[in-house]
């Protein structure tokens, strides 16, 4: 291996050089039993980082509408407070928040049933702490998902 294969393969990262070795990692999904594409399939990055950003507005527009805009920094506090409880009542009843259904998305338990107010509530915590949404195994789910044993799909 001369270096550009080196630094080509270190760049691109473990799942590159792993792929190039013949190893096939499927999908995303196909561990959870999901499909690749379609109803039913993990939601693409992209949408779900929309649907938390229409949550967040909307989350903002009602922590400024209860503070009547006194200070941007305590509507951010309140926003999050307001995203906690949002999160807690419309996944915890109907699997999905505003922003997620706009985007066409839903969460459901790894086995495909509702996620119980427990798991809800260690996935909304989690996720207002925002480091484990940051961080996503091979399926693309976030730390917030896998430790909840959540997966965000597609309606």
């Amino acid at each position: 291996m001369d270096n550009r294969q080196a630094i080509g393969s270190w760049l691109s990262g473990p799942r590159a050089a792993a792929e190039s070795m013949g190893v096939d990692f499927g999908h995303r999904g196909q561990r959870l039993g999901l499909p690749e594409h379609g109803p039913g399939s993990v939601a693409p990055l992209g949408r779900r980082v929309g649907a938390l950003l229409v949550d967040w507005a909307l989350c903002m527009l009602i922590a400024y509408g209860l503070l009547a805009g006194r200070d941007g920094q305590t509507t951010g506090n309140w926003a999050l407070g307001v995203l906690l409880v949002l999160s807690l009542l419309t996944v915890g009843t109907v699997g999905f928040t505003p922003g997620k259904r706009l985007f066409g998305l839903r969460v459901i338990a790894e086995n495909g049933g509702r996620l119980g107010f427990g798991r809800v509530l260690l996935r909304t915590a989690l996720l207002c702490l925002a480091i484990p949404a940051l961080v996503w195994d091979r399926d693309g789910r976030g730390l917030h998902d896998r430790l909840a044993r959540a997966v965000q799909v597609r309606m």
